[in-house]
């Protein structure tokens, strides 16, 4: 029986049990992977500060992000093809973080649909758009997240254009996979995997196939996704989705102070300081990086969250006492999920929450509400 004691553990782990398009989709950045590796590797040049002799019981991690409470302030980022890691897999980490209390957000390019999701959790859902040159079709989405009473709309604003991710093009990335010999021959080697797919009809991009014009089978799909993009994306957009939306919204992929201030002068709820995961723009500026300078420029007039590189509950606690009144993880609730299914999510929040109480407790402070820059060792850490 394998030991789980920590995210890299569920990584190798999914690796096994996913098939490498998939598994490779997620655990990939853009160009050289540059920036995706910062993401992770920034967060270990800032040092804590350990203290002691200080009472350390009743400890809390609770907190809010956009006025939701939050077992602890972390939630699960918007990741595209979920429900390819395991069957079904969108419902299953939205069952996990609604059990676990922390907030869910589902992708346009999700497997499962937002209906789905709905039809299968009782708190409300966070949905993230993707702004595509059909404007009816992103109207239709946004009354679609309404109708299922979600109660956040995050907007990204930085896949206008698609960066480049040779891992994707190597492997012919698709969903479901094409069935090309090396695909077959990789999938027989993934049987759990195989048995949850069969077991399901959801394999396809739900938010998509039947509800875009002219998208009723997967190779119309595949044309429609090339062409929808848009490049010409704007902050007027954003003025309009937040009047059609009306709700919370939360505005995703700022990295630049004065792309804060105009996130923040839209009236949004909250930002996200992220470069895509490092999937975007190669040779940018790592999250955590980037956090400290967006949060001294706006962090008195909008909600500051980031996201990027989190891979255990010290780098959570590291943003936290940079500024970030949330965090996101996308590849550490991933790897759980498609090394044990909804399980695995859960495991993945265990794991992230446990240390992050405990880490928070060897700093001296017993409430994630106290903490601050003085946790961190001085010319450790990004300013």
């Amino acid at each position: 029986m394998t030991v789980i004691t920590n995210i890299e553990d569920l990584r190798r782990l999914a690796k096994k049990r996913v098939p490498r398009m998939f598994y490779d989709y997620a655990d990939a950045g853009s160009w050289t992977e540059g920036t995706y590796r910062a993401n992770e590797s920034d967060f270990q040049a800032i040092k804590l500060r350990q203290r002691v002799a200080v009472n350390l019981e009743n400890r809390s991690t609770k907190s809010t992000m956009v006025g939701v409470d939050v077992a602890m302030p972390v939630a699960v980022a918007p990741t595209g093809m979920t429900g390819m890691q395991h069957a079904d897999g969108e419902i299953l980490a939205a069952k996990a973080a609604e059990q676990f209390g922390i907030p869910f957000t589902l992708s346009t390019m999700s497997i499962c649909s937002i209906e789905d999701v709905a039809a299968h959790t009782t708190a409300p859902f966070w949905f993230q758009l993707y702004v595509m040159r059909d404007r009816e079709f992103v109207e239709r989405l946004i009354d679609r997240a309404k109708a299922a009473r979600c109660s956040a709309l995050m907007l990204t604003l930085d896949l206008q254009i698609l960066g480049q991710r040779h891992k994707d093009l190597k492997n012919g990335l698709s969903a479901p996979p094409k069935l090309t010999v090396a695909n077959v021959l990789n999938m027989m080697t993934k049987p759990r995997w195989c048995a949850g797919m069969l077991g399901t009809k959801r394999r396809h991009f739900g938010n998509i196939v039947g509800h875009a014009k002219g998208v009723d089978t997967m190779g119309e799909l595949a044309h429609w996704s090339n062409s929808q993009l848009d490049p010409s994306l704007s902050w007027d957009d954003v003025e309009w989705i937040k009047k059609r939306w009306g709700g919370k919204l939360i505005l995703k992929g700022i990295q630049d102070p004065d792309d804060a201030k105009r996130a923040a002068d839209t009236g949004a709820d909250a930002l996200i300081v992220s470069n895509h995961g490092g999937r975007q723009l190669d040779g940018a500026e790592s999250s955590i990086r980037a956090l400290p300078a967006i949060v001294d420029a706006v962090g008195s007039r909008i909600e500051v969250h980031m996201d990027g590189g989190i891979r255990s509950g010290q780098d959570v606690l590291k943003a936290v006492a940079l500024g970030a009144k949330g965090t996101y993880i996308g590849r550490a609730f991933l790897y759980g999920l498609g090394a044990m299914g909804g399980a695995g999510v859960t495991k993945a929040f265990e794991l992230i929450h446990r240390e992050l109480d405990l880490t928070m407790a060897f700093c001296g402070r017993t409430n994630i509400t106290q903490v601050d820059k003085s946790i961190l060792l001085p010319g450790t850490f990004p300013t």
